[in-house]
């Protein structure tokens, strides 16, 4: 049997936005399954000794230009958020409540309304009130997702889901994991695609 796509996205990541969009797409074209998991950028970026690319004046400009040129290239809608370096902690605890007591369906389900949220509509993932709605929006009970990304069980499922993750390798947003090889950026797709169709190269 074919090993799932191993999926790491921050819901405040752009690239992460971007590749989820086709990620489901491209594994099934191959008989693939995605495991979608996710994580903080700000654990990764502090075990690889990394910043926000738009935290470095030199790159900000060309990373902002390129956010919205990546969307047009894959043909998905992109609206600029009013800010990048929010917390997505709370949405990123309301996705391993619902991978791990509902399933990866209603979890993945959950990472792409918010990704598409931030994205497309500029909602605030970082506010609770924005992240109710959004909850409420999706057909969650909205006081349960509140409890969970209030429950210390969830913060410590993200923490290992963190630790997991950096143990594996990954250093960014989206990273995958196919057959062991690890693939970073939603510029991958291409390498992506010939790996699944032709084998390791």
């Amino acid at each position: 049997m074919k090993k799932p796509i191993e999926f790491y996205f921050d819901f405040v990541s752009p690239y992460a936005y971007i590749a989820s969009e086709w990620v489901e797409a491209l594994a099934a074209r191959h008989a693939r399954t995605v495991n979608w998991h996710a994580i903080l950028l700000g654990a990764t970026f502090q075990a690889a000794e990394l910043k926000s690319p738009v935290s470095h004046p030199l790159k900000r400009e060309y990373s902002l230009r390129d956010f919205q040129r990546s969307a047009r290239f894959e043909g998905v809608p992109y609206v600029m958020p009013e800010a990048f370096l929010v917390s997505s902690m709370l949405a990123a605890r309301v996705f391993w409540w619902l991978n791990d007591s509902r399933g990866p369906a209603a979890a993945s389900a959950w990472a792409r309304a918010g990704l598409r949220a931030r994205f497309t509509r500029r909602v605030a993932i970082d506010d609770p009130v924005a992240l109710k709605a959004l909850a409420e929006e999706v057909g969650l009970d909205v006081a349960q997702a509140e409890a969970a990304w209030g429950d210390p069980q969830w913060k410590a499922r993200l923490k290992r889901a963190n630790d997991e993750a950096i143990a594996a390798g990954v250093f960014g947003s989206p990273f995958f994991l196919l057959d062991g090889e690890p693939f970073w950026g939603n510029d991958r797709k291409a390498q992506i695609e010939r790996w699944l169709s032709q084998g390791p190269f």
